[in-house]
């Protein structure tokens, strides 16, 4: 009884044993098992953060490539901005010289073109030349060089018979003969004044001057005879005053 008692007691211990051995496999294969997916999970962290710092890497490479892209435009379009600057300021130079070009030759042609004069209260056309011969020959009369303003107005005439300033010429010329004592043709180009223009608003003044120089040729019946035209003509006049006193002493 003893005997079979202790076989079963060593039969309990020796399973128990067992038991306890295949445990700690168990748990040392779990380990194991745990250990690896540990490992595992760590290789997998260690890669990703490989890869994270290689992307932050290529990431920031990257940022530093735009970043000097974008300056490389910024600098390119400093460089167009100054460009174009420069081709404005061309440009505008250029218009202002073609501009200036432009008046220099309108200035220019314009000094070969009709314009509008006026003279004596008539306003006509008249070619430049013919503008600036008579202004000559006037400005020699007004310096009192009547000989030669006599020689100006006759050529100026024979250049531009059917001139606007025609009657103006006449009655300057008659004066400048009236001056060097030729006092025949101041007559004869007094009377084409009023003759051409009778509205002329030298033609009482140039009757008045007539008379002057038929006095001269002792013609008074011929003084008397214009002065009485001044007066009927044109009465309201300040010449027609002269003529009125002037009358009252030719005899």
């Amino acid at each position: 009884m003893f005997r079979v008692a202790a076989a079963v007691v060593a039969c309990v211990l020796a399973f128990n044993a067992h038991a306890a051995l295949f445990e700690d496999d168990e748990a040392r294969r779990a380990i194991l098992d745990l250990r690896q997916k540990v490992d595992a999970s760590q290789q997998r962290v260690t890669d990703d953060l490989r890869k994270a710092v290689d992307d932050n890497a290529q990431l920031r490479r990257s940022m530093l490539d735009l970043s000097n892209q974008i300056e490389s435009l910024r600098n390119e379009i400093a460089t167009m901005r100054g460009q174009n600057e420069q081709l404005s300021r061309a440009v505008a130079d250029m218009q202002r010289n073609q501009k200036d070009l432009t008046q220099g030759v309108d200035d220019r042609l314009r000094k070969f073109e009709p314009g509008k004069v006026t003279v004596d209260g008539k306003e006509f056309v008249a070619e430049p030349a013919e503008k600036q011969e008579f202004e000559a020959a006037l400005a020699t009369l007004r310096k009192g060089d009547f000989a030669a303003a006599q020689t100006s107005f006759v050529a100026f005439m024979k250049r531009y018979p059917q001139s606007g300033y025609k009657s103006s010429a006449l009655f300057w010329l008659a004066n400048a003969q009236y001056a060097v004592r030729n006092y025949r043709d101041a007559v004869v180009n007094f009377r084409a004044l009023v003759v051409a223009e009778p509205d002329h608003m030298r033609a009482p003044e140039a009757l008045l001057s007539m008379a002057n120089c038929q006095v001269e040729l002792k013609d008074v019946k011929s003084a008397r005879k214009t002065l009485e035209e001044l007066v009927k003509a044109y009465p309201q006049s300040e010449a027609t005053s002269v003529a009125k006193e002037r009358l009252t002493k030719l005899k």
